[in-house]
């Protein structure tokens, strides 16, 4: 079958689109506050990222996108991070799934969700609202699912319910609904960080949901070692590659993208700021000021190197083939992207801030508002449960086998 939708620029390349966003990184610095008040990023900001080819990177050539992968992707995320940490979030979890999507649905599914080309999907993990069997094998939804980053421009939803069965015992089911049948709700962005990241609600109120694009399983959880629909419709390792190690180099790019924008700002203050004890003198010349610099910049690049092996990692595991992302392959991954955030927090909290002054991290300086997103950023079920606990003991069954 050829492309449903055609690809708007078929020469288009990696290179071209990430420089794209490093070009537009910088207009989205001054942005931030308005960003923040509205929740969301603008609407000409969305349009741009549209025309840039950004909604697209992961859609697979066959319905319009260009199918780049993920070193592209995370190149693109962390540049529009590193500009305005709520932006960078919000485009990153609206446009990641694509991948999920175009991996795990069968053909019919990825027909009818990718036909428009651009694909915007928020995704929850926390199973919501009450979902009722119809007579036709269809289900009718109804429910409320919070922290929807992404939501305000996007295309589909993709969430979890709960199915009991005869016996009373709850599964987790997993659907993905086109945007016409939810609501999202405006109750974003008076949260501590992170105000500007689209992370809204979306209510559904008894939507009918077809049977196709419901499914008995939960996102964290699938198990692609097995082969995947998505290799075998496309053609491409890519698509056979493990969506939970995939979810949580979201959190790393998103962390180091982070704490490369409060360095960019203290290095702005180092420049500009002089010392307040005698020797009086510019920031940029007291040796204490240069130590604490050095040591935040090397901690980052650290996070930066660690992290760009963790996906060259996952790439070379796709190259292998499904069967190659095994539990113990998968978390290892998972728990260098715990380092990454660990570095990139520990980077801003305990040298950049500490040295900024009072004065930089006021309500709304670029400084405070780095400290803060970070700071939310830690609250993620991804890092708060999975990274900080979870990854660790369950990477120590897989290797000693001891599950």
């Amino acid at each position: 079958m050829t492309a449903t939708v055609d690809i708007p620029e078929p020469e288009l390349t990696p290179d071209q689109v990430v420089a794209r966003a490093e070009a537009i990184a910088p207009t989205l610095v001054e942005r931030q506050a308005e960003t923040e008040k509205r929740g969301y990023y603008a609407e000409d900001t969305h349009e741009a990222f549209r025309e840039a080819g950004f909604y697209r990177i992961l859609v697979p050539r066959r319905y319009g996108g260009y199918e780049f992968g993920l070193g592209t992707f995370m190149r693109v995320v962390q540049a529009l991070t590193r500009g305005c940490p709520s932006t960078g979030w919000m485009y990153c979890l609206g446009a990641a799934h694509a991948h999920a999507a175009a991996s795990i649905f069968d053909e019919r599914v990825q027909d009818e969700i990718f036909a428009g080309g651009d694909f915007i999907c928020p995704a929850t993990v926390a199973p919501g609202g009450t979902a009722e069997r119809l007579e036709n094998g269809d289900w009718r939804l109804s429910g409320t699912w919070g922290y929807c980053s992404g939501s305000p421009y996007a295309t589909h939803f993709i969430g979890h319910t709960l199915n009991f069965g005869e016996d009373g015992t709850p599964s987790p089911m997993m659907f993905v609904v086109p945007r016409e049948k939810w609501t999202r709700l405006d109750d974003w962005n008076t949260t501590l960080g992170l105000r500007g990241s689209g992370s809204h609600s979306i209510s559904m109120e008894n939507a009918h949901i077809p049977a196709h694009h419901m499914f008995d399983m939960h996102l964290s959880q699938v198990d692609v070692s097995g082969g995947t629909p998505g290799f075998a419709l496309h053609g491409n390792t890519f698509y056979g590659g493990g969506l939970l190690s995939f979810m949580v180099l979201e959190d790393a790019v998103l962390a180091v993208g982070m704490a490369q924008s409060a360095l960019d700002a203290c290095e702005e203050l180092m420049k500009t700021r002089s010392t307040i004890f005698p020797p009086i003198q510019g920031r940029a010349q007291d040796p204490d000021y240069q130590f604490r610099f050095g040591q935040a910049t090397g901690m980052i690049a650290t996070a930066e190197a660690a992290f760009h092996n963790a996906i060259q990692q996952w790439e070379q595991a796709c190259s292998e083939g499904s069967a190659a992302f095994t539990p113990e392959r998968e978390l290892r991954i998972a728990l260098i992207c715990r380092e990454v955030v660990r570095l990139s927090f520990d980077a801003v909290q305990a040298h950049l801030v500490p040295t900024a002054g009072s004065s930089a991290v006021r309500n709304g300086a670029r400084v405070e508002r780095v400290w803060r997103d970070l700071s939310m950023q830690h609250s993620h079920a991804g890092i708060s449960v999975f990274l900080s606990a979870i990854a660790q003991r369950e990477y120590s069954q897989a290797r000693l086998g001891a599950a």
